[in-house]
C-alpha cells in the first residue's frame, strides 16, 4: 500500500474521531500537508537502506564498502520493495510484451490470454526475456527476499576429514618374551611372581637345576682356570658359547667367572620390563627342553587395530595422526599415527583393519580393551570448497547455482573430492571466489524445471515426432531432468523420447 495513501486515510480517520470539533476547511488542510509530507519523504531522495551494488541479497543500515573497495547502492523510500500481495497484472510492466500465461499453481499448463483457474486465481503473464535459453534461472528480487536465497563465494579452505572408528588394543608382538628352558631342568624355587605381576629387567624369577648346564659350566671353568689355556682367551670361547647357547642368563655367567665355582643351581632373571602374562613354573616340577615357564610383554609401547569402513579406506594412508580415546577413561586421549595398513577385508562386516602405534607410559590401556580413533585424513592443503548445502547432488551427478547478480542464477556442474567440517572440495566447475546459492538451491531448481517445461508448451506442437517430449530443464540445469510428453489435455512423464505417442 502506498505510505501517502495510508498516512492520509490516518490523518482522515483522526479527523472524523474528533467530531465537530474542527472545521471542515481545517481538516482538509491537515489532510494535504499530511499527504505532502508523505510525497515528500518519499522524493526526498534520502537513502534508508543501503543494498550491494551487484544486486546481491546483501543489506545494510549504515554505508559501507564491498570487499573490493565499491561503495553500496542507498535505496530511497520511494524505491523502497514492498512485500505486499498485488495482482500480477498490476504488477507488471508495461513496456514488455507478454508471451503467453501460466498456471499460478505452478502445474503445467498455459493460456494465451489471461485467465483464472478452477479456484479463481489469476494466471501469472510471463514477459519476453524471462525465459532465456543461455540455462540461466532469473528470479524477481521478492521472490528471492521471500524464499530466503542466500550466496556464499566459494573459496579456499583446508578440509578436515575425521574418520571415527572403533577398535581394541593388542600387544606389540615384538615386546614379548618368553622364558624356556633348552634343556632338560628341573625347578627348585620360584620367586613371588604371578600373572599380571609387573617385573624389572634382571628381576629373579626362578632357580633351575639342568644337568646339561652344569657340564657346560664345569668345562667352561677348567678352560679359565688351566695353567695352559687361561692365558688364551681364545680356548675359553667355546666353552662360554655352549653356556649361551643353553640361555642361561649373562648375570649367572659373569658370577661363575667371579666365584670360579661351579654353581648347584643357576638363578634365572627376567629379560625385559613388562607384565607377566603367564606363569607355569612350579617348585620341584621337571622342564622337558621348550617346556615355556615365563611370558612377559612389554605395555608401554602397545597397537591399536582398528575396523575402519571399506568405504573410507581409500582415504587412509600411512603416517596420518590418529587419536584414540578409551571407554575406560573418558576425557583422555592417547595420540599415534597410523602403522601399518593390512591387505585384507573382513566379508562378514566389510572392514579393513589398520595398526595404530600408541605409547603407553602410565601402563592404563590394557589387553584387548575397547578404544575409539578418530583419524585426520585432511591433506593440510587448502582447496576450493563450498559448504555442503550449495551442492545439489542426484546420485550420478552433482551441481551447485552460480549466482550472477540481478536475480540471475547459472547452474553449473562440478567434480568433488573430501567432505569435512561442513564443506566439500570442489576439483573441477568452480573458481575461486565464484558465489554459489548455499539456501534454498532446490527452490532454484524445481522454478528452472517448469520454466523449461512451460516454455516447451507455448512454443506449441512440432511435426516432428520426437519434439513431444520435453526435457523438463536445460541439459546443465534442473537435477530432476524430467521429460513430459503432450497427450490431449493431460500431461504424463514419459520415460525417454522413443517412447512418446501422441
Amino acid at each position: 500500500m502506498n505510505r501517502a495513501v495510508f498516512t492520509s486515510a490516518a490523518v482522515a480517520a483522526l479527523i472524523a474521531a474528533a467530531g465537530g470539533g474542527f472545521i471542515i476547511g481545517r481538516a482538509q488542510r491537515q489532510v494535504a500537508d499530511a499527504a505532502s509530507m508523505a510525497v515528500a519523504a518519499q522524493t526526498s531522495g534520502e537513502p534508508i537502506y543501503y543494498q550491494d551494488p551487484d544486486g546481491k541479497p546483501f543489506y545494510s543500515l549504515m554505508p559501507m564498502k564491498t570487499k573490493d573497495g565499491r561503495d553500496y547502492q542507498g535505496v530511497p523510500a520511494g524505491a523502497d520493495i514492498s512485500f505486499e500481495e498485488a495482482s500480477a497484472l498490476q504488477a507488471a510492466p508495461t513496456h514488455r510484451k507478454i508471451k503467453y500465461y501460466r498456471n499460478p499453481m505452478g502445474l503445467p499448463d498455459t493460456s494465451p490470454t489471461p485467465k483464472k483457474d478452477s479456484m479463481g486465481m489469476d494466471y501469472i503473464p510471463v514477459y519476453e526475456g524471462e525465459d532465456s535459453d543461455d540455462g540461466s534461472v532469473k528470479l524477481s528480487r521478492r521472490r528471492i527476499q521471500r524464499t530466503g536465497v542466500k550466496s556464499e563465494a566459494a573459496a579456499k579452505r583446508v578440509i578436515r576429514t575425521m574418520i571415527r572408528a572403533p577398535g581394541t588394543i593388542q600387544l606389540d608382538e615384538r615386546r614379548v618374551s618368553v622364558i624356556a628352558m633348552r634343556s632338560e631342568s628341573f625347578v627348585l624355587k620360584v620367586a613371588n611372581v604371578t600373572t599380571g605381576s609387573h617385573v624389572i629387567k634382571g628381576q629373579p624369577l626362578m632357580e633351575v637345576y639342568s644337568p646339561a648346564v652344569s657340564s657346560a659350566a664345569a668345562e667352561y671353568l677348567a678352560t679359565i682356570t688351566s695353567k695352559t689355556t687361561s692365558r688364551d682367551e681364545s680356548y675359553g670361547r667355546g666353552s662360554r658359547q655352549r653356556l649361551m647357547n643353553l640361555d642361561v642368563p649373562e648375570a649367572a655367567i659373569a658370577a661363575i667367572e667371579k666365584s670360579r665355582t661351579v654353581p648347584t643351581s643357576i638363578e634365572w632373571t627376567a629379560p625385559r620390563d613388562g607384565i607377566v602374562l603367564e606363569r607355569n613354573a612350579i617348585e620341584g616340577m621337571r622342564v622337558q627342553p621348550g617346556g615355556v615357564l615365563f611370558r612377559i610383554a612389554d605395555h608401554s609401547m602397545i597397537w591399536a587395530l582398528i575396523d575402519v569402513a571399506e568405504r573410507d579406506l581409500g582415504a587412509i594412508s600411512i603416517g596420518q595422526p590418529a587419536t584414540v580415546k578409551a571407554r575406560s577413561f573418558p576425557g583422555r586421549e592417547f595420540s599415534g599415527k597410523v602403522e601399518v595398513i593390512y591387505p585384507e577385508i573382513n566379508k562378514e562386516t566389510r572392514t579393513a583393519r589398520i595398526r595404530v602405534g600408541l605409547s603407553n607410559p602410565d601402563l592404563v590401556l590394557l589387553h584387548d580393551m575397547y578404544v575409539d580413533a578418530q583419524i585426520d585424513t585432511g591433506s593440510g592443503e587448502p582447496v576450493v570448497s563450498v559448504p555442503d548445502s550449495a551442492v545439489m547432488d542426484t546420485g550420478s551427478s552433482q551441481a551447485v547455482f552460480v549466482d550472477k547478480g540481478q536475480g540471475r542464477f547459472e547452474p553449473r556442474e562440478v567434480k568433488l573430492g573430501h567432505r569435512g567440517s561442513g564443506y566439500v572440495e570442489v576439483r573441477q566447475g568452480l573458481a575461486d571466489g565464484e558465489p554459489v546459492v548455499v539456501s534454498a538451491n532446490f527452490l532454484i531448481d524445481a522454478e528452472s524445471n517448469l520454466k523449461a517445461a512451460l516454455k516447451g508448451f507455448s512454443e506449441g506442437p512440432s511435426n516432428d515426432r520426437s519434439s513431444h517430449c520435453l526435457v523438463g530443464a536445460q541439459p546443465a540445469a534442473g537435477l530432476v531432468r524430467r521429460r513430459i510428453r503432450r497427450c490431449g489435455r493431460n500431461l504424463r512423464p514419459c520415460s525417454s523420447a522413443a517412447g512418446c505417442d501422441s
